[in-house]
Protein backbone atom coordinates (compact mmCIF):
# COMPACT_ATOMS: atom_id res chain seq x y z
CA UNK A 1 0.00 0.00 0.00
CA UNK A 2 1.39 3.62 -0.84
CA UNK A 3 1.09 5.95 2.08
CA UNK A 4 1.48 9.35 0.50
CA UNK A 5 1.47 10.86 4.26
CA UNK A 6 3.37 8.26 6.68
CA UNK A 7 2.64 11.03 10.01
CA UNK A 8 -1.19 11.53 9.07
CA UNK A 9 -0.91 7.61 8.74
CA UNK A 10 0.14 6.86 11.96
CA UNK A 11 -2.69 9.57 13.46
CA UNK A 12 -5.11 7.68 11.30
CA UNK A 13 -4.12 3.95 12.65
CA UNK A 14 -4.30 5.47 16.25
CA UNK A 15 -8.18 6.83 15.54
CA UNK A 16 -9.14 3.72 13.08
CA UNK A 17 -7.86 0.31 15.56
CA UNK A 18 -7.43 -2.57 13.82
CA UNK A 19 -10.49 -4.91 14.60
CA UNK A 20 -10.84 -8.98 13.73
CA UNK A 21 -13.05 -9.40 10.66
CA UNK A 22 -13.20 -5.79 9.72
CA UNK A 23 -9.57 -6.11 9.21
CA UNK A 24 -8.37 -4.83 5.73
CA UNK A 25 -4.88 -4.03 4.60
CA UNK A 26 -2.78 -1.61 7.13
CA UNK A 27 -5.22 0.49 8.21
CA UNK A 28 -8.92 0.34 6.51
CA UNK A 29 -11.75 -1.39 9.12
CA UNK A 30 -15.63 -0.67 8.74
CA UNK A 31 -18.38 -1.40 9.99
CA UNK A 32 -20.88 -3.24 8.08
CA UNK A 33 -23.37 -0.12 8.33
CA UNK A 34 -20.88 2.12 6.64
CA UNK A 35 -20.06 0.17 3.89
CA UNK A 36 -23.89 -1.41 3.82
CA UNK A 37 -23.48 -0.18 -0.52
CA UNK A 38 -20.24 -0.32 -1.79
CA UNK A 39 -17.79 -3.01 0.75
CA UNK A 40 -14.06 -1.96 0.57
CA UNK A 41 -12.11 -3.93 -1.64
CA UNK A 42 -8.48 -5.14 -0.60
CA UNK A 43 -5.60 -2.65 -0.84
CA UNK A 44 -6.27 0.65 -1.55
CA UNK A 45 -4.07 3.32 -2.09
CA UNK A 46 -3.55 5.95 1.14
CA UNK A 47 -3.81 9.01 -0.37
CA UNK A 48 -3.72 12.93 1.05
CA UNK A 49 -6.41 15.38 0.69
CA UNK A 50 -5.31 19.27 -0.18
CA UNK A 51 -8.15 20.79 -1.09
CA UNK A 52 -11.83 19.64 -2.08
CA UNK A 53 -12.99 21.35 -5.36
CA UNK A 54 -16.88 20.23 -5.37
CA UNK A 55 -19.08 17.69 -4.81
CA UNK A 56 -16.97 15.15 -7.24
CA UNK A 57 -13.33 16.60 -7.38
CA UNK A 58 -11.06 16.83 -5.04
CA UNK A 59 -6.77 17.39 -5.02
CA UNK A 60 -4.68 15.82 -3.93
CA UNK A 61 -1.37 16.58 -1.85
CA UNK A 62 0.40 14.92 -4.30
CA UNK A 63 -0.39 16.94 -6.71
CA UNK A 64 -3.16 14.48 -8.57
CA UNK A 65 -6.49 15.99 -9.33
CA UNK A 66 -9.41 13.41 -8.74
CA UNK A 67 -12.68 12.89 -10.64
CA UNK A 68 -14.81 10.57 -8.18
CA UNK A 69 -16.02 7.26 -10.47
CA UNK A 70 -20.07 6.92 -10.38
CA UNK A 71 -21.11 10.24 -9.35
CA UNK A 72 -22.14 13.59 -11.13
CA UNK A 73 -22.25 16.69 -8.67
CA UNK A 74 -24.44 19.73 -8.98
CA UNK A 75 -22.09 22.33 -10.83
CA UNK A 76 -20.83 25.07 -8.87
CA UNK A 77 -20.83 28.67 -10.04
CA UNK A 78 -18.43 30.14 -11.59
CA UNK A 79 -17.38 33.31 -13.52
CA UNK A 80 -20.82 35.27 -12.03
CA UNK A 81 -22.76 31.78 -12.44
CA UNK A 82 -25.25 30.74 -9.48
CA UNK A 83 -24.38 27.87 -8.22
CA UNK A 84 -27.04 24.73 -9.32
CA UNK A 85 -29.47 23.47 -6.08
CA UNK A 86 -26.95 21.35 -3.42
CA UNK A 87 -23.78 22.47 -5.41
CA UNK A 88 -22.78 24.15 -2.05
CA UNK A 89 -24.16 21.57 0.08
CA UNK A 90 -22.45 18.48 -2.05
CA UNK A 91 -18.96 20.69 -1.12
CA UNK A 92 -19.38 21.17 1.98
CA UNK A 93 -20.69 17.39 2.69
CA UNK A 94 -17.28 15.86 1.00
CA UNK A 95 -15.04 18.32 3.10
CA UNK A 96 -17.27 16.96 6.48
CA UNK A 97 -15.86 13.42 5.36
CA UNK A 98 -12.85 14.63 4.28
CA UNK A 99 -12.26 16.01 7.89
CA UNK A 100 -13.64 13.02 9.38
CA UNK A 101 -10.62 10.90 8.01
CA UNK A 102 -8.18 13.24 8.89
CA UNK A 103 -7.80 14.06 5.79
CA UNK A 104 -6.61 10.50 4.92
CA UNK A 105 -8.58 8.51 2.13
CA UNK A 106 -8.52 5.13 0.71
CA UNK A 107 -8.12 5.44 -3.94
CA UNK A 108 -9.07 2.62 -6.21
CA UNK A 109 -8.21 3.86 -9.69
CA UNK A 110 -10.41 3.29 -11.94
CA UNK A 111 -10.16 0.69 -15.26
CA UNK A 112 -9.73 3.67 -17.62
CA UNK A 113 -7.41 5.64 -14.93
CA UNK A 114 -7.75 9.25 -16.78
CA UNK A 115 -10.73 11.65 -18.08
CA UNK A 116 -9.68 14.06 -21.12
CA UNK A 117 -9.01 16.40 -18.57
CA UNK A 118 -6.18 14.70 -16.97
CA UNK A 119 -7.86 13.86 -13.21
CA UNK A 120 -7.31 10.74 -11.79
CA UNK A 121 -10.29 8.13 -12.09
CA UNK A 122 -11.05 6.59 -8.74
CA UNK A 123 -13.25 5.31 -6.05
CA UNK A 124 -12.32 6.70 -2.67
CA UNK A 125 -13.43 5.56 0.84
CA UNK A 126 -13.21 7.45 4.53
CA UNK A 127 -11.67 5.52 7.05
CA UNK A 128 -14.75 3.87 8.04
CA UNK A 129 -14.56 1.94 4.98
CA UNK A 130 -17.54 3.67 3.33
CA UNK A 131 -17.64 4.87 -0.60
CA UNK A 132 -17.83 8.76 -0.56
CA UNK A 133 -20.06 8.28 -3.29
CA UNK A 134 -22.28 5.75 -2.25
CA UNK A 135 -22.81 8.42 1.09
CA UNK A 136 -23.20 11.13 -1.11
CA UNK A 137 -25.16 9.66 -3.56
CA UNK A 138 -27.66 8.24 -0.52
CA UNK A 139 -27.77 11.36 1.05
CA UNK A 140 -29.31 13.16 -2.13
CA UNK A 141 -25.95 15.44 -3.16
CA UNK A 142 -24.96 14.14 -6.42
CA UNK A 143 -26.31 12.40 -9.42
CA UNK A 144 -25.36 8.35 -10.12
CA UNK A 145 -23.69 8.46 -13.18
CA UNK A 146 -21.98 5.19 -15.17
CA UNK A 147 -19.15 5.44 -17.58
CA UNK A 148 -17.85 2.60 -19.22
CA UNK A 149 -15.38 0.51 -18.45
CA UNK A 150 -15.34 2.36 -15.08
CA UNK A 151 -18.88 0.36 -13.85
CA UNK A 152 -17.72 -1.70 -11.37
CA UNK A 153 -19.94 -0.39 -8.80
CA UNK A 154 -22.52 0.76 -10.38
CA UNK A 155 -24.44 -1.50 -8.86
CA UNK A 156 -24.24 -0.83 -5.57
CA UNK A 157 -24.08 3.34 -6.17
CA UNK A 158 -27.74 2.76 -7.81
CA UNK A 159 -28.97 1.31 -4.87
CA UNK A 160 -27.54 4.04 -2.72
CA UNK A 161 -29.08 6.66 -5.08
CA UNK A 162 -32.36 4.85 -4.87
CA UNK A 163 -32.22 5.05 -0.65
CA UNK A 164 -32.15 8.83 -1.69
CA UNK A 165 -34.92 9.12 -3.95
CA UNK A 166 -37.16 6.92 -1.89
CA UNK A 167 -36.95 9.21 0.91
CA UNK A 168 -36.95 12.20 -0.74
CA UNK A 169 -33.30 13.51 -0.22
CA UNK A 170 -31.78 16.11 -1.43
CA UNK A 171 -31.79 16.51 -4.84
CA UNK A 172 -34.88 14.34 -4.85
CA UNK A 173 -36.80 16.32 -2.52
CA UNK A 174 -38.17 17.82 -5.58
CA UNK A 175 -37.75 15.54 -8.52
CA UNK A 176 -35.54 16.92 -11.05
CA UNK A 177 -36.19 14.64 -13.63
CA UNK A 178 -37.49 16.29 -17.20
CA UNK A 179 -39.94 15.34 -19.30
CA UNK A 180 -38.39 14.37 -22.98
CA UNK A 181 -40.06 17.55 -24.15
CA UNK A 182 -39.16 20.04 -22.04
CA UNK A 183 -35.76 20.16 -22.60
CA UNK A 184 -34.41 23.87 -22.85
CA UNK A 185 -30.64 23.11 -22.81
CA UNK A 186 -27.53 20.75 -23.11
CA UNK A 187 -25.89 19.34 -20.15
CA UNK A 188 -26.49 16.40 -17.57
CA UNK A 189 -29.96 15.64 -16.99
CA UNK A 190 -32.29 12.75 -16.31
CA UNK A 191 -35.02 12.75 -18.76
CA UNK A 192 -38.34 10.67 -18.84
CA UNK A 193 -40.79 9.91 -21.71
CA UNK A 194 -42.72 7.37 -24.36
CA UNK A 195 -40.27 5.59 -26.81
CA UNK A 196 -41.67 6.24 -30.50
CA UNK A 197 -39.26 4.64 -32.33
CA UNK A 198 -36.17 2.76 -32.49
CA UNK A 199 -33.25 2.38 -35.22
CA UNK A 200 -30.07 0.67 -35.95
CA UNK A 201 -27.74 1.56 -38.10
CA UNK A 202 -23.74 1.93 -38.20
CA UNK A 203 -23.95 4.44 -35.51
CA UNK A 204 -25.89 2.19 -32.95
CA UNK A 205 -29.25 2.25 -31.75
CA UNK A 206 -31.17 5.11 -31.48
CA UNK A 207 -34.21 5.03 -29.16
CA UNK A 208 -36.34 8.49 -30.27
CA UNK A 209 -38.08 10.03 -26.60
CA UNK A 210 -41.50 11.74 -27.26
CA UNK A 211 -40.32 13.07 -30.84
CA UNK A 212 -37.76 15.39 -28.79
CA UNK A 213 -34.99 13.47 -27.99
CA UNK A 214 -32.87 10.69 -28.91
CA UNK A 215 -31.22 8.27 -26.63
CA UNK A 216 -28.10 6.73 -28.54
CA UNK A 217 -26.17 3.68 -28.15
CA UNK A 218 -22.81 4.00 -29.76
CA UNK A 219 -21.72 0.93 -31.68
CA UNK A 220 -18.24 0.55 -29.72
CA UNK A 221 -20.98 -0.11 -26.34
CA UNK A 222 -23.69 -2.52 -27.85
CA UNK A 223 -21.45 -5.12 -26.39
CA UNK A 224 -22.10 -3.79 -23.03
CA UNK A 225 -26.14 -3.91 -23.63
CA UNK A 226 -27.81 -7.36 -23.59
CA UNK A 227 -29.34 -8.83 -26.85
CA UNK A 228 -32.74 -8.57 -25.18
CA UNK A 229 -32.08 -4.93 -24.00
CA UNK A 230 -33.71 -3.36 -26.68
CA UNK A 231 -36.88 -5.84 -26.96
CA UNK A 232 -39.99 -4.69 -26.17
CA UNK A 233 -39.69 -0.85 -25.79
CA UNK A 234 -42.22 0.81 -27.91
CA UNK A 235 -44.79 2.60 -26.33
CA UNK A 236 -42.92 1.91 -22.89
CA UNK A 237 -42.62 4.58 -20.68
CA UNK A 238 -38.61 5.22 -19.83
CA UNK A 239 -36.07 6.84 -17.67
CA UNK A 240 -32.43 7.85 -19.14
CA UNK A 241 -29.55 10.16 -17.44
CA UNK A 242 -26.66 11.53 -19.19
CA UNK A 243 -24.98 14.29 -21.05
CA UNK A 244 -27.50 15.98 -23.03
CA UNK A 245 -25.84 16.96 -26.35
CA UNK A 246 -27.41 19.66 -28.62
CA UNK A 247 -27.04 18.81 -32.70
CA UNK A 248 -28.17 22.20 -33.64
CA UNK A 249 -25.01 23.76 -32.54
CA UNK A 250 -22.77 21.71 -35.39
CA UNK A 251 -24.10 23.77 -38.14
CA UNK A 252 -27.55 22.73 -38.34
CA UNK A 253 -30.35 19.28 -38.33
CA UNK A 254 -30.36 17.18 -40.31
CA UNK A 255 -34.12 16.43 -41.89
CA UNK A 256 -35.62 14.37 -39.54
CA UNK A 257 -33.34 14.62 -36.89
CA UNK A 258 -34.15 15.81 -33.41
CA UNK A 259 -32.64 18.72 -31.61
CA UNK A 260 -31.25 16.81 -28.66
CA UNK A 261 -29.42 13.94 -28.28
CA UNK A 262 -28.31 11.41 -25.01
CA UNK A 263 -25.18 9.23 -25.81
CA UNK A 264 -25.83 6.17 -23.21
CA UNK A 265 -22.94 5.47 -21.92
CA UNK A 266 -24.02 1.93 -19.82
CA UNK A 267 -27.71 0.15 -19.39
CA UNK A 268 -27.70 1.49 -15.86
CA UNK A 269 -28.36 4.28 -17.07
CA UNK A 270 -31.66 3.54 -18.60
CA UNK A 271 -35.15 1.95 -17.14
CA UNK A 272 -38.16 0.71 -18.22
CA UNK A 273 -40.52 2.60 -16.00
CA UNK A 274 -44.26 1.20 -17.55
CA UNK A 275 -46.11 0.19 -20.17
CA UNK A 276 -48.26 2.69 -22.22
CA UNK A 277 -50.58 1.77 -24.67
CA UNK A 278 -49.60 4.03 -27.41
Amino acid sequence: MRMANPSGFALLQKKAPLVGAFFVGAIWHFPVAAAAFCPLPASPQTVAVRQVVDGDTLRLSDGRSVRMIGINAPEIGRKGRTSEPFAEAAKRRLQALVKASDGLLGLVPGVEGKDKYGRTLAHLYGRDGANLEAQLLSEGLGYRVAVAPNVRLAGCQQRAEHAARSTGAGLWRQSPVLQADALQRSGFAVVSGTVRGIERNRGGVWVELDNALVLQVPARLLRNFPSSFFQELQGRQVEARGWVLDRSRKGGLKAGQRRWLLPLTDPSMFERISSQNM
